[in-house]
């Protein structure tokens, strides 16, 4: 009973904690740079939790990066989502919340699948690890595209000015977006996987 007690207390505090980390590197995100390119950090919070709270606990992490973007967005701060949400508000929040929920929620689909319950084995855990860090800026982008071909067609075309609209997608709108983030959750997954063991054993305690 106190074991149950004591977990339930670790998960709630590991939860508020990257709950605070996901706003922090959201709000703050554009300050991290490539050159022109900002560096998008707040997907590997959302993993960490996805795997080590389970998908639940993502999908929680992955509604609260929804909701910054939605904000974000309203307060015209991100330039594009502003557009969106003065055409269609609640279209733009739907694609937003859908988004960010699902790249929280799938990572930790994904892990326990290959990994198992037990998660004895060292490769098990580093692939799945692997995985699911690739697998949360391929759900977010993905459903974005997704969101703005279904709902937003028309003004796609009209920003793609004449030029073909999926390859103003993909070399545009969202590419490079997508590589940096892609890139850098493939860097970090190893210090995702090393984050998971040390995690793991605290919430089994």
């Amino acid at each position: 009973m106190r074991r149950s007690r004591n977990q339930k207390i670790l998960y709630m505090v590991e939860l508020a904690m990257l709950t605070a980390l996901v706003v922090v590197l959201q709000i703050f995100g554009g300050f991290f740079k490539i050159g022109p390119f900002s560096l998008s950090l707040v997907l590997i919070p959302v993993v960490i939790g996805s795997v080590v709270l389970g998908a639940k606990g993502g999908a929680i992490l992955g509604a609260v990066f929804g909701l910054v973007v939605v904000i974000q967005c309203a307060m015209g701060i991100d330039a594009g989502g502003a557009i969106l949400m003065s055409i269609n508000p609640f279209l733009t929040v739907l694609i937003c919340m859908v988004k960010g929920t699902a790249a929280g929620f799938v990572p930790g689909i994904v892990y326990h699948a290959i990994v198992g319950k037990k998660q004895e084995s060292n490769v098990r855990m580093v692939t799945g690890a692997v995985i699911a860090a690739v697998s949360a800026p391929i759900v977010n982008t993905g459903l974005f595209v997704i969101g703005l071909s279904a709902f937003f067609n028309s003004t796609l075309v009209e920003w793609a000015g004449g030029a073909n609209v999926m390859l103003y997608i993909i070399t545009g709108l969202v590419g490079i977006n997508f590589l940096i983030e892609f890139f850098i959750n493939v860097v970090v997954s190893p210090a995702i996987s090393t984050i998971i063991k040390v995690t793991t054993k605290q919430l089994a305690k």
